[in-house]
């Protein structure tokens, strides 16, 4: 499995324009072959701040992702909302399993 956690630092007055795209992107991502799991939400600490997180089933499904109309669409939209440096990290994951809390 192949996990993302990507955090955005938005512009405050970009902020709705890329919470717009951030929600096509969640919709779109989540119909895809492949994608066990794609979310995003503001940041409780800084709410100009878009984290995503995101689960595939393997690298070929992560690599189609990044060829897709909508992540492409994104991708072109971002540095216009930019107010920083992007992070992404990308993790490999041999095994994941449910925790009872």
């Amino acid at each position: 499995m192949i996990v993302l956690h990507a955090v955005f630092p938005i512009e405050a007055d970009r902020l709705d324009e890329a919470l717009d795209h951030a929600r096509t992107l969640v919709e779109e991502s989540n119909r895809e072959d492949g994608t066990i799991e794609y979310r995003a939400a503001t940041d409780v600490e800084d709410g100009t701040t878009l984290r995503f997180f995101e689960q595939y089933e393997d690298a070929a499904a992560f690599e189609a992702h990044t060829e897709t109309d909508h992540f492409r669409a994104f991708e072109a939209a971002l540095p216009d909302l930019l107010a920083g440096e992007p992070e992404v990290r990308r993790f490999d994951v041999e095994s994941a399993a449910e925790l009872d809390l």
